[in-house]
């Protein structure tokens, strides 16, 4: 169903149009064999994926600090499968993630289509809780930079999605209201209720294929967004 007097959509970034797990895997393969690490990367990335997760979640709530997050995911993945690693070891890991991250750019399949498609008659927009250092690096690198007239960053505006400072924040820098807005992202709880309590409308990006009933707007590739904008 098409929806009427949209002009701007916000996406999230991560997960969403970037492809976190694809870049992160290849980031960690590169790591590993730069330090060494014998851990099996399929066992430590099958775990990984879930506690990033579950960080970023405590992250979004103000429960953990950046460093507390780049640490803490490491060692809680190592010590769920039983790999031995030291704390240097760990921070040494944290740190150089951090730098070859970014040196990896996929992005979602049909991602580039999508934002081809929809450019010319919307204003695009990036809401991220991404750091900010990461973040303006994957759009350059992923070549995206180019379709998107602002980027709100939740290390600059002080909170994280949901809170709805941060929606109001990118409202304001995008010269956007509520009712003419949209938000795409991957994200339940930061991106679609949080994006809804402010009068946005949202559609959920539900690329890891979870039984959400029908009540949410939801596509599970992005070229869907076709048959809403």
């Amino acid at each position: 169903m098409k929806l009427h007097n949209i002009r701007h959509i916000f996406f999230d970034l991560d997960h969403t149009l970037w492809d976190f797990d694809r870049n992160s895997a290849l980031t960690f393969e590169k790591i590993f064999q730069i330090h060494g690490v014998k851990a099996p990367l399929d066992s430590f990335l099958h775990v990984y994926n879930e506690v990033n997760r579950n960080y970023w979640k405590l992250y979004r709530h103000e429960k953990v600090d950046k460093e507390k997050l780049r640490y803490g995911r490491l060692r809680d993945t190592f010590d769920s499968i039983e790999f031995e690693a030291s704390d240097e070891l760990i921070l040494q890991l944290s740190i150089d993630y951090i730098t070859y991250l970014t040196t990896f750019n996929h992005v979602y399949e049909g991602a580039l289509e999508i934002l081809d498609y929809l450019k010319p008659n919307y204003e695009l927009h990036i809401i991220t809780n991404g750091f900010k250092e990461a973040q303006n690096k994957k759009m350059d690198g992923s070549k995206m930079g180019h379709f998107f007239k602002t980027m709100t960053n939740a290390e600059v505006v002080g909170v994280k999605k949901p809170n709805p400072e941060i929606f109001m924040f990118a409202l304001n820098e995008a010269n956007a209201k509520p009712e003419e807005s949209i938000m795409v992202g991957d994200s339940l709880e930061a991106d679609v209720q949080g994006a809804m309590e402010v009068g946005l409308d949202a559609i959920f990006f539900n690329c890891r294929n979870e039984d959400v009933g029908q009540s949410v707007k939801q596509v599970r590739h992005l070229i869907q967004l076709k048959n809403y904008l």
